[in-house]
């Protein structure tokens, strides 16, 4: 396979680091029917250690997309050229935070984290009430999701940084920080 995506993760991971996260976890998952994969890492940045705030990456790897790519590569063969920029795979950003007891209102924080995360990272944000009992009182939990594409092609030309994504994912990671407290 032309495109090395354990080692990708490696890399990004390092990146990660560059960028002001600590990694604290990786793991990956084959599915065994459709050989669908995920790549995920746990982290958090420096600012949150022992903190209130994770930060999960996951790496949705289609294994539809990595075989047309090999057969658009073995179509062009010996004359290279470097293939058209429609071979991607999902990284999906995805914050976590304690229960809320004091949450915020979501349309500001959705607008607030839209402009940090901007076209290069949209995010997508969410609450979610879960009943322990009938009898107690709801716990609140915040989803916040950030969803990129990465290009396949950028990675086998050596191109693929994610330089920007990484800082966005931190400045939306350092405002959920100074923010959660309070929320909690």
């Amino acid at each position: 396979m032309a495109i090395d995506i354990a080692g990708f993760v490696t890399d990004l991971k390092d990146h990660a680091v560059e960028h002001g996260f600590h990694v604290h976890d990786e793991r990956h998952f084959v599915e065994t029917y459709s050989l669908r994969q995920s790549w995920e890492i746990d982290l958090h940045p420096e600012e949150a250690c022992g903190g209130p705030l994770d930060l999960h990456v996951a790496l949705d790897v289609d294994p539809r997309v990595l075989l047309s790519l090999q057969d658009r590569l073995e179509e062009i063969g010996d004359e290279w050229e470097e293939p058209e920029d429609v071979y991607r795979l999902a990284l999906y950003f995805n914050w976590g935070v304690p229960p809320l007891a004091n949450p915020p209102d979501l349309l500001v924080l959705a607008t607030d984290l839209a402009g940090l995360g901007g076209p290069g990272l949209p995010i997508e944000v969410s609450e979610i009430d879960s009943y322990l009992a009938v009898t107690e009182a709801p716990e609140r939990r915040l989803t916040v999701v950030g969803r990129t594409d990465v290009s396949l092609v950028d990675l086998l030309m050596g191109r693929e940084q994610l330089c920007d994504q990484l800082d966005r994912a931190k400045d939306v990671s350092l405002y959920l920080l100074e923010k959660v407290m309070n929320w909690t």
